[in-house]
């Protein structure tokens, strides 16, 4: 499975979990010029030291809000240009540049851990890795496991290791080691709320946050199931909320939802979407859609930041 979902890149990112406004630069940089990363002024244009000059583009190449290009002047040097959905949200003129919308932050977590993911230890974390508590040795060795069942070659331990860490930098607050102040506060995704230190004497013990998210709008959910559903069960109009909510690379797993959770998100969202319907025959909770689950997660989503930006605009 791992094969098929990611790709083998490790500790690409300097040890540099993303920062507030990196992928908005990301996107706005590059679509002024397509070799910033690789220009000898990089440091300059993008405002940061040359390893960040690195992180920047792994982050926005492995959200997927930039892409590679094809470089006929340099054709081992591809360029790098902001990608249809970097556009979409993070552009001048796009749905959320500066990520005030709370649904943005699940919308590109959703994105990251989407195929084909450039950060495989994320992506085992949270499709296959079933312990709620853990150390970070204990997902290291599972994350180690995986890549070796996949058959990716020379995956180094140290390498894995700086992406736990990473991990668990992007999503909760350390409580041990030494950290900086941007460590403590500079790391958007941990206002999803999808890990935290465990309680207790368990210092160096981190669990999942399972069960309802606050903030994680039912739009979001229903685009993540009707993305899911597209890539899983092409030809059907129907998927089952055990399936949403179980299997390795659906939103169940990647927001941390309990069955009953993502039903009842499900059902508000369907109550908003006449493309979409919950049903329960004898017992068995389904998502209902009357149309290409590609295009209608594309509607939906499309629907929810006109909705967000028209009151946005009323508040002002």
């Amino acid at each position: 499975m791992l094969a098929n979902e990611a790709t083998p890149a490790f500790a690409r990112h300097e040890t540099f979990h993303p920062r507030f406004g990196w992928l908005r630069k990301a996107v706005a940089e590059s679509s002024r010029a397509s070799d910033v990363f690789t220009d000898a002024e990089a440091t300059v244009k993008l405002g940061v030291g040359k390893n960040m000059v690195t992180a920047i583009r792994y982050w926005g190449l492995a959200f997927k809000v930039l892409e590679q290009s094809a470089n006929p002047a340099r054709p081992r040097v591809p360029r790098i240009i902001p990608s249809s959905f970097g556009n979409d949200l993070l552009g001048d003129e796009g749905w959320d540049p500066y990520l005030e919308d709370p649904g943005s932050l699940w919308l590109l977590h959703w994105n990251l851990l989407s195929p084909i993911c450039q950060a495989p230890a994320w992506w085992v974390a949270f499709n296959d890795f079933t312990a709620v508590q853990f150390t970070e040795s204990q997902l290291t060795l599972h994350v180690m496991e995986l890549s070796a069942a996949a058959g990716w070659p020379q995956v180094v331990e140290a390498s894995v290791k700086k992406d736990v860490d990473c991990l668990l930098r992007t999503y909760t607050v350390r409580r041990h080691g030494r950290q900086g102040l941007d460590d403590l506060l500079d790391c958007p995704f941990r206002e999803l709320g999808l890990m935290e230190a465990a309680a207790g004497d368990e210092a160096r013990h981190w669990r999942f946050v399972v069960g309802e998210k606050p903030g994680l709008p039912d739009a979001i959910v229903a685009y993540a199931a009707l993305d899911f559903s597209a890539r899983s069960n092409r030809s059907g109009r129907s998927i089952s909320i055990a399936r949403l909510a179980h299997d390795p690379g659906s939103p169940g797993s990647a927001f941390r939802l309990t069955e009953t959770a993502l039903f009842d998100a499900l059902s508000r969202a369907a109550e908003d979407a006449e493309s979409l319907t919950v049903s329960e025959p004898g017992g068995l909770r389904q998502l209902l859609f009357d149309d290409d689950p590609r295009l209608l997660a594309a509607d939906i989503l499309h629907h929810y930041y006109s909705r967000w930006d028209v009151a946005k605009v009323r508040s002002a």
